[in-house]
């Protein structure tokens, strides 16, 4: 058996219907849609939502509230063990090496360090927050932390 000898068992595939082939082929003439209207013609098909003219349900129904996710700060977080296990002593850790490593990925606005998990090695990290049990740790193994943003935690 080769690749191009393989084909679809019997019955498992079905003609293509070719529409507007004739009026004895089952869908010429008008191929299915019908006689005039909207949806007869090319390109008329209506958007998701439209009611023919009458108010729309999502205009129809009360707008109540105010929403603050355009606000929203997305915080990629990393923690020390993952640190730990991934890199070696005396490393530079920034986003790109985090990004290199899949610890994370996506649009972020900030990335910050958190403080589980044991720290042995000497690291430089350099992200825009890390809390307060991360920030111990790295200065207890003798790393060094730079923060990037002045932001609060």
């Amino acid at each position: 058996m080769r690749l191009h000898t393989l084909k679809p068992r019997p019955g498992a595939t079905h003609r293509k219907k070719r529409l507007g082939a004739g009026e004895s082929s089952g869908r010429g003439k008008t191929a299915g849609k019908g006689h005039k209207g909207q949806k007869a013609r090319s390109g008329g098909s209506i958007r998701p939502g439209f009611e023919g003219g009458q108010m729309p349900l999502i205009r129809r129904l009360p707008k109540r509230g105010f929403s603050n996710i355009k606000f929203k700060e997305t915080v990629g977080i990393v923690n020390l063990d993952d640190l730990e296990e991934r890199f070696e002593e005396g490393a530079i850790i920034n986003e790109t090496l985090l990004r290199e490593q899949g610890l994370i990925r996506g649009h972020l606005d900030v990335i910050k360090i958190l403080g589980r998990g044991e720290l042995t090695k000497r690291f430089t990290i350099e992200v825009d927050r890390a809390s307060n049990a991360a920030k111990e740790k790295i200065e207890k193994s003798g790393g060094s932390l730079s923060l990037r943003k002045s932001s609060a935690n």
